[in-house]
This record gives C-alpha cells, structure tokens and sequence, in this order.
C-alpha cells in the first residue's frame, strides 16, 4: 500500500514531484535535475576535493567523544526506525548537479532510420490508450514474466516479456546455466562473448523472451566485495565495455533486445534502495564528471555504439538524485551525448515519481506498480495518461517514448512474425514458461489472487541438440576463463594415471579431494535464487542466476577422469578439518574453497547481498592449511582451487610450502567439474587471465574500495573521491605490491613479445570533429489530444486485480492548471559537442594509432595468451581550466587473444581511437587528445608485466 499522505489526484502528484523542498522519495524534481555535468567554473573540478555532502556526518573527537558519538548514532538509527515521519521532515540534499531539458528525440541516426520510419507509422495509428499501455508494465507477477508491458491491440502491437538475466533465463525450464559475466570476462576471448551472447540469445527467442535484461555493467567492480560483481565483466571499463558489446552483439543478431545495465554507479548492494535497509532513500553515489565519462560511463557508451535496443537505469541516486529520475543523466549523457537512439527502461521500482521521471528522460516503466510491490499503485499508467491529457507530460514527449519503444522492437525484427508469432489468442508465440510456478496449469496473472488459469509452462526445451548443444559452449567458456595463479615445480597438468612417470606396478596414486565446494552439497537448485552459499559455487544469487539444468562437480569430474586402475580417490566434501590421518595418507591433496555473495534481497549468514569482507568463507582458510600441512604427512602435493564472485584474500596460505598449485576458476556454470578437469589433466591450457586484482588485504584496495555498511543520514552518500584510481590503477598509484595483479595468468607453455611498432593512422589533433548533424530527422505527429472520454475504463471489461491499466476512472479527473516545471525546463541545453553519432561523437571512434608486435610460442605446448596493450598519459596535461590534470600510471586500451603451436609466432595488431587516447576535459565539456608531450604505449602479458614498451 502507498503512503498514508499519498494523494491519488494527478494535480497533487505533479506538485509533489517538482517541489523541490520536498523528501525526494515523494517524487521531486530535484531527482530529474541532478547528476554530475559540468562543474561549474569558479568551483573545484575534482571529486576527491569535494567535502561529503552528507549531513549527520558524525565527526569522532577522541576517546571522551567516543561515547556521546555512539549515542548520537543509535539515536539516529532508533530514530529512522522508529519514526517514518520523523525522517520524512528532513530535506536530502539538492541541487547539486544541472538539469537537462528537454528530452533529445529518437530517430537521428541512419543505422535505426528504417525503423524509426516503420515506428512512426504505427505509432500514428495508436491512440492514447495503447501508447501508455506499452510504456508501462503491467505490475509484478501480473502476466508470466518479470517484465511485461501491455499491447496495442488495435495495431497488432504485442505485449513484450522482459526477463531476467545475464547468465541464462531467470525462472525458466531446460535452459542453460552460462558461466557468469565475470567468468567470460576472465576468457579475454571476443568470440566466446560473443557466441555465449548469441546462444543465450536463442534459448530466449526460444522461449518468447523479447527483451533480455542484460549484459550488466555496472557495477564495475570499485568495491571487491560488491554483491553483484560477479554479474558484469571485471574492474576495468574497456574490459566491461568490448565484453558488453560483444555480448550485445551476440544478443541481437539472434533477434532478441539487449538491455545494458545498471546505469550507474550501483557499486554496493546495502542502501541500494529506499526502504529495502531500514533508511528513507536509496544510497548516493557521488561521482565527478570526469570519473563518470572515463570509467563508469564508458562500456554504456560502448554498448549503444554496438547498437543496444534499451538502457536500465539503477536503484541507487547519482549525486542526490535517483537514477531513472534524472534528465542529466538520461536526457543529456546517454540520449544527446551519446546519441542513444533506444529506450531507456527503470530497474523494478527504482523510478521514484511520475511525470517528472518521464520527462527526465525515462521510456518504460518496469514493472509497472508504484513506490511498492503490488501496490497496483502506478506512478504512470492511469496517471500519465491523465498528463498527457491535462498536458502536463508534452505529447511530443509520450510519443518519443513509444516511438523509441516501437523502433527497438523493428530494429530487432520483432514484427516477423516467422520467428515472432503473435501471442494467444491470434497465434501460438508470447512466453512459453511462467516466472511463478513450475506447474504446466497455472494462474495467468500470478498474484491477482484471481483464479484465472491456463497453460503457462510448455516446457520447451532450448538447450540444443549435438554440436549445437549449449553445455559445450557452456564448458569451452569455463575452460578459457580458467585462470592459473601458481604452479610450483610444474605440478600442472597432473596424470590421469596419478605418477608422472610409468606408474609403478602394484602400487596406486592416492589423491583426497577436500571441501564441500567439490561436491553437490543438497543441489544446485537447492536455495531460492541460489541464495546460499552450499555444495561447489558456480553461480552467484539474486536475478541474475538462473535454475540449473544440472551441475557437474568438481569430485563427479574427477572421480569419472582418473584412472581408477592406478588412483585412489578419497573425498572428503566437507569444511569440517579432516583427520590428520586421512590426509596424511594422499600422494596429491586437491582442496576446493570459495566466496559467495549476490543481489541485496537475499541475506546468507552475514552476507547481506555484499560480502562483510573479501575472505574465504565457510572456514576454507583453515581447511586449506590443515590439509597443506599433513598432505603426505608434509610431503605431498597440495593444489588449491577456488570458486569465488571476485577478489579474496588468500594471504593465510598462498606461500605454504607444500601448495605448489591454485587455480582461480571464477564462477563455472553448468560444466564445472568437466571444464576444470580439462586444464587440470592439461587437455586444455589455462589461458584465463585476471580481469581484477587479487590484493594481500582489503584495505590494500584503498578507502573507496569499503562497502558501506552502516548509514551515515537518512540518505547515505557514498563518495568517490578516489576518481580514476580503483582496481590496478590505485595499487600502481600508491606502489601497492597485490599479490596477483589485474591480467596475470600463468600457462603450461611460455611466450615471448618482440618488434613493437607504432603507426600513425591519423595525427594528433586537440578535440574531436564538430559535431555532426542528425542524419535523419525525427519523425512529426499531431499534436491534437483525445476526447478525455475516450480513455475511460471500458464498462464491459473485466479489471485483474492489482494490474496496471491505462485507462482513467472518471473524465473529471482531468485537472487543467499551470503545472510547475523542473528548473532548466524553459532554458533548453546547447547540444554536446562530444555527441553527434552512437556512443557519441563519430570522430571519436576513428582509428589514431596502430600498434603492431610479435607473439611467440617459446614453449613446447599449444597454448593461448593474451596480450594487452596499455597506454600512459603525458606527465603535464592541463586541461581548459589551467589545472594540471592527473592520471593513473597507466589503463587498458586493448587486448587479444592468440592462440599458438609451440614454437609458432604471430604478428599481432589492435588499433587506438582517438577516444582511447583522449581525458575527458571539465570546462571543455569534450574529449581532449594531448597533442603536447608523448603518450606511452606498452605491451605485455598483464598490467605488471610489461615488455614492450614505446611512446607515440
């Protein structure tokens, strides 16, 4: 149920929304005014300068303090849940950030013309009615996806099914498990990102899936200990964006809308949300302009270069301002500088008011209910259309909205209906699986409470058959994004046969397999979302896991590829310290280990979505210890192999004499067991890389990388002050030793870089081109609105509980009156000069520099490596402002994967643009290539380890 002091009059709506005194979670304005722009000149430019705009800022005097501080803390946290209204008095920040107004039309950009031109003359025959109905979901649980919106009937328009997630089909049947983003991440491997895209894209169209609700990108990984890192692809925007944009590729190439999340700054799983952690508002993160455009922002621009259909807008807020309400980031970032030619759709129930989301730039609604889960509350719905008839929503803004919506679904050839049948009852298409039961008769619009029933589950399986079969896709990825961190004396690749040599006659290898992350625990499938931590990890929890098909152990793997005639297998599938005899016994000791974490709804022990720190849970340090210790009574081989959802600690045991192996091998997927018994065995060679650091502490990670647990206001702020400097780029700042750096992988063969060569494909120049101008035009519709009577709830209809409707109640609920516009609304923005074209301005993205170099397989195996190439910024950059400007000891700029016989070598090419080679400047609004001073380039096998170095 809404509020007790919420009014249901659209007239009472529209004031709480741009009043810009009121609690933002009401609905202000203040929320579509804000982001980080420009700062403006006369005030500091630099994140890391600014003061916490935070207020109940406790500041700790000393030991005598201690005690009154605590007080004042317990009262405020008695006080926020205690008290509703108390909290509600208070005002959050505001202001702090521009406003963008008004929305930039779709339909510029001639790669989406043809669609655009098809949209537009279906959008002409809808009428009011039918374009609200397809902005606005439907409410949760109200049709047999996450996410549907409603149909336009009368122009053939179907409902579309929105669904989960990133690594398969949330809540579906005979699907795939894919390895998770961070895994395919850790492959390095275009091709694999983009086939596991494609793959996953044809078990959805499968299944009636139109929009899949990924990649994710954000978060990027600031915070090791983020519940949801596992889902994007490593602590790295150029990593994130050419894996998001391979994947997207792979999405829609099979047809179905990618959907390019969680726009932005969504780092940390504790306040995401207003209510969901006991405080009013979600948590802020206060990001400067320079650090959105150079690291937050970059893969979304990657990803609409790429062409994604639709952008998910966050839960948290964005310099005070909540994400999906906020014209700066929607309006001006992602549709005018970045020249988003899609729809840009809310996370379910972050969009935080009504009319003024719509004109901050928000398109669709997900899933449609108000501040609440089935509230059957809508802030659109009946209310927008109710705008649109008082004209407080500009129906050139409306029908951008559907317009953007309809495009996408042309742009995708959704409209064929060959491969898109038409949904009941004019065919047989629309989802074939339901979200909410697993029974084939079920109710068709779950939580009504309604006893309306069909068939909802058709069990389509999707999972391909014979080499088509996606469980080989699934164990080439988990393979590849096996990462090798230490191997001793060669220990890797182990015997089948257990004895390196002829095994002796008469006598067996003994191998014990320790730990619970080896075994099946009580099923895959066993905790709702996999929201636990038990049997071997291969999934992280929340919406982006999936239900396993099956899961093949680690021990299931192992026991089937020994040679039993030789080995003894021992296995020991529990944390529990085994008895020293029994380990002392083993020749070679495995021991399985891991980290959990996932999406915030979800609480396992004490990890409350975000990991309490970056350890190994379940007691698997000390399991480890103990096994290292008496393996072979302290002569036996040790290997160590871990599971986990990013960075962990491993400091405890990683220089224990006997553990002469650790393998990192991320998040598997569905083949676990058979993937890590192919690089064990040497089948395979490791040619995972890290796409994070492993550190020797959490703290080493620096302050910005510390979740914050506790709030510090009633709308917690999180500041970025650490700007560029996460991941690899604060420890080369700060000269921090980690223990394994962001890239490195070992091999079971060698490599060598030799004849680095730098070409000029085209000179340095300061700033990019003018911007272009649009390519196409937008399309024109009339202005003339309805009869308010026709929007009236038909009399002979039946009205579901709880759905979200269009239509309105009563014609008398159309108010006209003079509706209070955001700030900025009547002073409209200059255009970006760094937009004109996808992903932003076209000159941005033309080749500057091509750097050439020779790989060569030193060794006597086949193997892959992966060379990156980073570059180093000129020590003294001033920016438009005449402030030096600073930067990281170096950043990723590209990389490739080679795959070599032994003794084979390859000439390897990547190309820079001149956006990689380019800061963004504050007072310039624009990406600037220094043409003073020299730009290093190297190139080498990890962000440590160099060996070709130039300068350009």
């Amino acid at each position: 149920m809404p509020s007790k002091d919420y009014d249901e009059s659209e007239e009472a709506l529209l004031k709480e929304e741009v009043d810009p005194r009121r609690s933002i979670d009401e609905g202000s304005e203040d929320e579509s005014a804000a982001l980080v722009g420009r700062e403006q000149k006369g005030t500091t430019a630099r994140a890391y300068e600014k003061k916490s705009p935070g207020f109940f800022t406790l500041r700790w005097p000393g030991r005598r303090g201690i005690c009154v501080c605590l007080l004042l803390f317990l009262g405020i946290i008695g006080a926020i849940a205690a008290s509703g209204f108390y909290v509600y008095q208070i005002d959050p920040p505001y202001g702090q950030s521009p406003p963008f107004y008004p929305t930039p039309l779709g339909g510029t950009d001639k790669s989406w013309a043809e669609s655009y031109k098809k949209a537009a003359a279906l959008v002409r025959q809808m009428d009011l009615i039918e374009k609200v109905n397809i902005t606005t979901g439907v409410g949760w649980g109200n049709d047999l996806c996450v996410g549907n919106t409603g149909p336009a009937v009368h122009v053939g328009f179907p409902p579309l099914c929105l669904q989960d997630g990133p690594l398969g089909i949330r809540f579906a049947d005979h699907i795939t498990a894919f390895p998770a983003g961070i895994t395919i991440a850790a492959t390095w491997n275009r091709d694999l990102m983009y086939r596991r895209g494609r793959a996953h894209a044809k078990e959805a169209r499968l299944k009636g899936v139109n929009v899949l609700l990924g990649p994710s990108m954000g978060p990027m990984g600031r915070m090791p200990a983020g519940g949801r890192n596992w889902e994007g692809f490593g602590a790295d925007p150029v990593l994130q964006g050419i894996a998001a944009a391979e994947t997207i590729k792979g999405i829609q190439d099979e047809g179905v809308q990618a959907t390019a999340k969680h726009l932005v700054g969504q780092e940390q799983e504790h306040f995401r949300q207003q209510f969901e952690w006991g405080v009013p508002h979600a948590i802020s993160s206060n990001i400067d302009d320079r650090t959105l455009h150079e690291l937050y922002a970059w893969p979304f621009a990657e990803s609409i270069r790429a062409g994604v259909a639709s952008v998910m807008c966050s839960y948290n807020q964005v310099n005070n301002s909540y994400a999906c309400d906020n014209s700066k980031l929607l309006n001006g970032l992602i549709k005018d500088e970045m020249g988003f030619q899609g729809y840009i759709q809310s996370d379910w129930l972050a969009k935080r008011s009504g009319i003024a989301s719509a004109l901050a730039g928000l398109d669709m609604d997900m899933p449609g209910d108000g501040k609440f889960w089935l509230d059957g509350n809508s802030l659109w719905g009946e209310k927008l259309t109710i705008g649109a008839l008082n004209e407080s929503l500009p129906l050139e803004r409306l029908n951008d909205m559907i317009t953007r919506i309809v495009a996408a679904w042309y742009q995708l050839g959704q409209d064929d209906k060959r491969t898109w049948p038409a949904p009941p009852p004019e065919g047989d298409g629309g989802p074939s699986f339901s979200s909410w039961t697993d029974d084939e008769i079920g109710n068709l619009h779950h939580f009504s409470g309604e006893n309306i029933t069909g068939v909802v589950n058709k069990f389509v399986d999707v999972q391909g058959t014979g080499d088509d079969f996606h469980g080989r896709l699934a164990k080439e990825i988990a393979v590849e994004a096996t990462v090798l961190l230490k191997n001793e004396d060669n220990v890797l690749p182990m015997s089948r046969k257990g004895f390196s040599g002829t095994p002796p006659p008469e006598l067996k290898f003994n191998v014990g397999i320790f730990g619970e992350d080896a075994g099946p625990g009580e099923g895959p499938n066993s905790c709702k979302d996999r929201g636990c931590n038990q049997g071997t990890l291969a999934s992280g929890w929340g919406s982006g896991a999936v239900e396993f098909p099956y899961l093949v152990t680690p021990y299931q793997a192992l026991e089937a590829e020994f040679d039993r005639k030789h080995v003894n297998i021992t296995g020991h599938l529990s944390n529990d310290i085994p008895a020293a005899s029994t380990v002392a016994s083993q020749d070679l000791c495995l021991v399985f280990v891991n980290s959990d974490s996932g999406e915030g709804h979800i609480k396992w022990k004490d990890v409350a979505g975000d990991r309490p720190d970056i350890s190994i849970q379940k007691g698997g340090d000390k399991l480890v210890q103990a096994v290292a210790k008496d393996c072979g009574k302290g002569k036996g081989t040790t290997i160590v192999i871990v599971h986990s959802v990013g960075p962990a600690i491993l400091e405890s045991w990683i220089d224990l004499p006997n553990i002469k192996g650790v393998i990192w091998a991320n998040l598997p997927g569905q083949e676990s067991g058979n993937a890590l018994a192919s690089v064990l065995f040497g089948d395979s060679d490791p040619s995972g890389r890290l796409q994070y650091t492993l550190g020797k502490s959490l703290p080493s990670y620096g302050p910005g990388a510390q979740i914050k647990y506790y709030p510090d206001a009633v709308l917690p702020q999180q500041d970025f002050t650490e700007g560029l400097l996460i991941d690899y780029r604060h420890f080369d700042a700060l000269s921090i030793a980690p223990r394994y750096e962001f890239g490195f992988g070992l091999s079971y063969t060698s490599f060598a870089y030799s004849d680095l060569k730098l070409t000029t494909l085209k000179p340095k120049s300061l700033l990019p081109d003018p911007r272009p101008s649009a390519a196409t035009e937008p399309p024109k519709y009339d202005s003339k609105l309805p009869d308010p009577s026709t929007a009236l709830f038909p009399m002979d209809m039946h009205r579901v509980n709880q759905r979200i409707y269009p239509y309105i109640s009563s014609v008398s609920d159309i108010k006209n009156g003079t509706y209070p516009y955001p700030d900025g609304w009547d002073t409209p923005n200059p255009p970006s000069p760094a937009g004109g074209g996808l992903g932003g301005n076209p000159s941005l993205f033309e080749d500057h520099l091509a750097v050439s170099f020779t790989v060569t397989n030193t060794g006597s195996r086949a193997g892959k490596d992966v060379a990156q190439v980073y570059i180093s910024f000129p020590p003294d950059v001033r920016n438009e402002g005449g402030e030096k400007v600073e930067f990281p000891v170096r950043v990723l700029r590209q990389f490739e994967k080679v795959s070599l016989e032994p003794g084979e070598k390859k000439v390897v090419e990547v190309r820079l643009r001149r956006k990689d080679l380019s800061f963004w400047d504050i007072w310039r609004q624009n990406w600037v290539l220094p043409t003073e001073g020299e730009i290093g380039v190297e190139v080498g096998r990890s962000s440590r380890n160099v060996t070709l170095r130039g300068s350009w």
